[in-house]
């Protein structure tokens, strides 16, 4: 096995890219997907294509290869519609008898529910009994034997073919308007997850975030107009009464990073986005 070997489990929105900046970092990476048509375009980019379904991982006669890295990335947001502890229920035993023995989940800040106010790692732990699934998916890959796991708690998503300005096409009211957004771009998502493994940070809740936040009102405008699209329409119904703001502190501390697109409201200046 390859001493910089790495298995990037779902090479989507966010795990494709990802796979590319260590190919071109000179790991051997092996990438996977569900979609048969997606894995010469993965083998054209360098990475190693595997064909798996974490859902049916008994068809899946490659698991076994794929695993065969050092660090795996767990890259599959479980679905809303998912039993909560049914979806990795195949993939833990194979992860436990490979030799992975250091593991990234990508996990979401929906992990502190409708928490209010400055909201840092401590405002939730994993946990196999909590009604919030997230804390349940993480409490999971937390307590594998003999694996060392850093959980990555992103905020909402955006950057490469995720614009903001797309968001609320709908014309559904956005409610709670004057809520700050909690966002982060691709770029800072694939950086700190480089800056994981390169600080050799394991065992760790990290919540990625940038560091300003917006109104959901000024910030949604902006983005609608930038695209060209009427403003959308807002609501006096508060919805959620969140007004949770992530800290990004810890982040900023222990991998030493300085956020590339610390401001949506000025990333949104950039029309490549």
């Amino acid at each position: 096995m390859s001493e910089k070997s790495i298995s990037i489990l779902g090479c989507g929105w966010l795990g494709y890219p990802l796979a590319k900046s260590f190919v071109q970092a000179d790991w051997k990476v092996k990438g996977s997907t569900t979609t048969e048509s997606k894995l010469s375009e993965l083998n054209k980019e360098g990475i190693l294509p595997f064909l798996i379904d974490i859902s049916n991982i008994s068809s899946a006669n490659n698991i076994i290869d794929f695993l065969n890295s050092e660090i795996l990335i767990l890259n599959v947001p479980p679905s809303k519609n998912q039993g909560t502890l049914s979806l990795y229920n195949d993939l833990l035993p194979e992860i436990e008898k490979s030799s992975i023995n250091k593991i990234i989940f990508i996990s979401s800040t929906s992990a502190y529910s409708d928490h209010s106010g400055i909201t840092t790692e401590n405002n939730a732990a994993p946990d196999l009994n909590s009604p919030n699934k997230t804390l349940v998916y993480e409490y999971q890959f937390s307590n594998l034997s003999k694996i060392q796991t850093t959980i990555v708690r992103f905020a909402g998503l955006i950057g490469g073919s995720r614009h903001p300005g797309n968001f609320f096409k709908s014309g559904k009211p956005i409610t709670n308007p004057n809520a700050p957004v909690n966002l982060i771009h691709l770029d800072d998502c694939i950086n700190i997850i480089s800056q994981i493994i390169e600080k050799d940070c394991w065992n760790e809740i990290i919540n990625a975030c940038a560091d300003q936040h917006p109104s959901k009102k000024e910030f949604y405008t902006k983005a609608s107009l930038a695209l060209k699209l009427a403003a959308p329409k807002f609501s006096d119904n508060m919805g959620s009464s969140s007004q949770k703001i992530i800290s990004n502190e810890k982040s900023k501390l222990i991998l030493d990073y300085q956020y590339l697109h610390p401001d949506p409201m000025i990333l949104l200046d950039n029309m490549n986005f």
